[in-house]
Order: structure tokens, then C-alpha cells, then sequence
């Protein structure tokens, strides 16, 4: 028995006034999810058509369980395991605009809708000139978008009142900015009047956002346990952890309309969504990059393990609360917070995160999410931070290819693969071959956008370490962090 409103006895319709492109995993965990719960507790008394927005989805998966699906939250959370799930009632149906296109832009005459959402990868919004506003559809997310704002401003004649609150979750920076851009620019491609461009900036709000949640998705080693536990089949089911943090940026207005923090969601309306985003990149997304090569080559394979012993575990704590925290600027009350959260999540009985999983194209990752970190603390503390500069020195090591006896299947671009192993085919056991390896790395500015040998005390720092590591072992060698 396949899972339906028949199976749910507290099944119930809601008016849809949320347009969503995208059916995908993180989308179904986190924002439906969120709107489930304001439905809930605060009678939002709303529902959420889906859109897919490339030719091939899921929306015919969705439509056959009537919208529905099961929602498992598993991981730590204030120190306490969560395990729970959850059938999700919010989704009224999906939409294929590429077999249902009158379906589709018949949506924008609906007077209650109010929300646009979207997920549609970074990859998705991305303007495309070839895009024509006769298409049905167009290829991309923000010509979709352009031609179903077009015909709702048609539809109600300019009506102000008929605005859209567009609310992007893809992960690039200033995701909305962009896809307004986009819009526009398509706009005047395709000839709009005035008057639509002028409804555009006064009546509907791009909001920039921030999402965070670690989404797993369809649970699929878990499949057969999971259908005998519900009574049920659902081909639709999700698996998140407990975490979550939306950051919007927007005003008053939204959040009356969005009332998520009153209920109790980790959901912030904020004027500038930056510093949030670098608290992100630098703590989350940082010590996951600067943890790879130092763990593996420890002997570790998976973030929690990581957590769990004792040395390595200390060496993360100590790189994120002793010289990552201090070069951030939002208050250390919050960031010292999240940090915590951060570390909870890693140590996530549920998720099986493989460190070789994080470590794809690591040079590119350290020089977004740690270096900056480094530099910084080099600026405002006058010393090189040892843990970041021992990461440095591991990664180097990292790609030399080697656990052991073990060969590691290293995955980057070309050019940093190429750099690594002609680096590495200069060491011959001394300690001026390190110092050359380190040199030849430090100063590939593709990577690093100017040559990191220029950095005071840097070089000898990664030195010092590279050295110790490949004379002694990661297991001595970061004794000395």
C-alpha cells in the first residue's frame, strides 16, 4: 500500500499560496517542512504547489502519494539524541511545465498566492539569452519566473496588492540579487512594458537568503525497516538532522506575514545575510575542510569518528575556538553558539559523513573556507595560527598521495593535481625539499590569487610541520599543535 491522504486520517486541503520550484530532498526537509509547522502552530493555512523545473523530476512520484511524504529528523540536538518523523501535509501538488504548461501560468491567477521559493542548484540561476518569453516554457528558473510574474501582473491589471515575495534558497551569494537581475534583464529582452518592470521593484520583494541543514535524502539502506515501521510504502521519504538556520534578509513585513521565529524555528530576519554567511563558511564549512587531511592520514575515515577521539577531536575544537572565532565579528555569544551546534552535528550518530566525501577539491575549498580564516589571524594577531598552518602542512601531505601504505584516490582539477605531483617528485627525504615542496605550493597563485610565500612566517610555519609529518607520522606529528 502505497502511502495517500487515504492512509492519513488527519489529511487536510489547504489554499495554495506558495509556488515552489524545485521537488527535491533539501527543499521537502527544510522550507516545507518549516511551512508544515506554521500550518501547525500559527494558521498559516497554506499550501505549496511544486514546480519542477528541469524536463525529468519527481513530481509524478509526488502527485501518486496525493503530495504527501515522511519527514525522519535523527542527530544530536542540545546535547540530547532526536529521532522522530513526521508525515509532511503541505504539498497540494506538482507540476511538470513541460507537459503542463497552462497549469503552470494558470497558478499566477491565483489571488491568494503570496511566496515564491526555489531550489533549483547553484546552477540554476543563470541567465540565458536564448530564453524567449513565447517558450512554454523557457529552459531556465529565472525566465520560468519572469513569464509567470508577467502574466500575473497582466491578470490583475498592475494590482499592487498582487505583489510576490521571492525567496531563493540556492547556494550562492546574493541568490535573490541575482535572480532579480535576471528578470529584469530578461524583461527587457523580451520587450516588457514599463509598467511591469515598476511592479517588479515596488510590489514583489527578493529576499537574499542563508539556508543550512544537512540532508541526507532518501534513506535507502534504511528503506525496508522504515516501510515495515509505517504500515506503508512511501517512495518519497526524507532524512534530515535536527539543525536548521534560515537566515532572510528582510524586514517586518515578511516576518508578519512568515511568523517562523514565534514558533520556535531557527529562522532569522536579518538586514544583511553576509556575516551569516561567512559564520557559515568559515566555522562550518572551514573546519570540515582544515579536519580532511589531518584526520585521514591520522587513520580516520568519518567526521564522527573524528569527534570522538580524543587528540583529533581536540586539535578541531582548538583550530575553531582558539583561530577561527577570534577573526569573526558578530557577537562571540553567537558565534561561540554555533560553533557549539557545529560540533554537535558532526558528532551525529546517524550520519555516516566520509572525510574522502569532503575532501573532493580541497585547494580550492581551503582557499574560500580556511585561508581566509589564517590570514586574518595573521592581521590581527601579529602569528601564524599553528592548527590552520598544521591543516595547510596535512593537506600537502594529503596529496602526496599516500595513508600509510594505502594509496589515496585523490579528486581535483588537473592543474592542482599535476602541481601536487610534480612538488612531491622533488622530495628526497631532506628537509630543503620540504621547505621546496611548500614553496612551489604556496605559490600557485590560480589557487591562492597571490603568492602565499609572501606571508610572514607562513612558509616556515607549513615547514615546520610538513616536516614533522613526514618524518614522525600524523599521530606524533600533531602532538606538536
Amino acid at each position: 500500500m502505497l502511502l495517500s491522504k487515504e492512509t492519513v486520517p488527519s489529511f487536510k486541503t489547504y489554499p495554495e499560496r506558495v509556488l515552489q520550484f524545485g521537488e527535491g530532498n533539501f527543499l521537502r526537509c527544510f522550507v516545507d517542512w518549516m511551512f508544515n509547522e506554521l500550518n501547525k502552530k500559527a494558521n498559516f493555512n497554506g499550501s505549496i504547489v511544486v514546480v519542477q523545473p528541469i524536463e525529468m523530476g519527481m513530481v509524478d512520484m509526488l502527485n501518486a502519494q496525493d503530495g504527501l511524504y515522511t519527514l525522519y529528523l535523527r542527530g544530536l540536538q542540545n546535547g540530547k539524541v532526536e529521532n522522530y518523523h513526521e508525515t509532511i501535509n503541505i504539498i497540494s501538488r506538482g507540476l511538470n511545465p513541460y507537459t503542463q504548461f497552462n497549469e503552470f501560468i494558470k497558478t499566477a491567477e491565483n489571488p491568494d498566492m503570496r511566496f515564491v521559493i526555489s531550489n533549483t542548484t547553484e546552477a540554476g540561476i543563470a541567465y540565458r539569452a536564448e530564453d524567449k518569453a513565447s517558450d512554454t516554457p523557457p529552459a531556465s528558473y529565472p525566465a520560468k519566473l519572469a513569464v509567470w510574474l508577467y502574466h500575473r501582473y497582466k491578470t490583475f491589471n498592475g494590482d499592487a496588492t498582487k505583489g510576490i515575495h521571492i525567496i531563493p534558497c540556492e547556494l550562492i551569494d546574493k541568490n535573490a540579487y541575482y535572480l532579480k537581475k535576471h528578470i529584469l534583464q530578461l524583461s527587457a529582452d523580451w520587450k516588457f512594458e514599463d509598467g511591469f518592470i515598476a511592479w517588479i521593484n515596488s510590489a514583489c520583494t527578493f529576499s537574499n537568503t542563508l539556508v543550512d541543514r544537512i540532508v541526507p535524502g532518501y534513506p535507502r539502506e534504511r528503506i525496508t525497516e522504515i516501510i515495515a515501521e509505517l504500515g506503508y510504502e512511501d517512495k518519497q521519504v526524507v532524512e534530515g538532522e535536527p539543525f536548521h538556520l534560515w537566515v532572510i534578509e528582510a524586514g517586518e513585513e515578511l516576518e508578519k506575514e512568515l511568523p517562523f521565529p514565534s514558533i520556535g524555528l531557527n529562522v532569522l530576519y536579518v538586514k544583511d545575510v553576509t556575516p551569516y554567511k561567512v559564520r557559515k563558511v568559515r566555522i562550518l564549512n572551514g573546519v570540515h575542510t582544515a579536519l580532511v587531511p589531518v584526520a585521514y592520514l591520522y587513520g580516520i575515515d568519518t567526521v564522527r569518528e573524528s569527534m570522538e577521539d580524543a587528540v583529533v577531536g581536540k586539535f578541531i575544537k582548538d583550530a575553531l575556538f582558539e583561530e577561527i572565532i577570534p577573526t569573526l565579528d558578530l557577537p562571540i555569544q553567537e558565534l561561540q553558539a554555533f560553533a557549539a551546534a557545529v560540533l554537535e552535528r558532526f558528532s551525529n550518530p546517524f550520519i555516516k559523513h566520509l572525510l574522502m566525501s569532503i575532501s573532493l577539491n580541497s585547494w580550492a575549498k581551503f582557499e574560500t573556507r580556511v585561508l581566509p580564516s589564517l590570514l586574518e589571524f595573521i592581521k590581527r594577531k601579529g602569528s601564524v595560527p599553528k592548527h590552520l598552518s598544521f591543516s595547510l602542512a596535512a593537506t600537502i601531505a594529503f596529496y602526496k598521495g599516500k595513508r600509510g601504505e594505502e594509496s589515496i584516490a585523490i579528486k581535483d582539477d588537473a592543474d592542482i593535481l599535476e602541481l601536487l605531483k610534480n612538488a612531491w617528485s622533488k622530495y628526497n627525504g631532506t628537509d630543503a625539499s620540504i621547505k621546496e615542496v611548500v614553496s612551489t605550493v604556496l605559490s600557485y597563485e590560480k589557487n591562492w590569487k597571490f603568492n602565499l610565500n609572501e606571508v610572514v612566517g607562513l612558509n616556515e610555519a607549513v615547514t615546520k610541520h610538513l616536516i614533522n609529518i613526514q618524518k614522525s607520522g600524523m599521530k606524533e606529528a600533531i602532538k606538536t599543535v
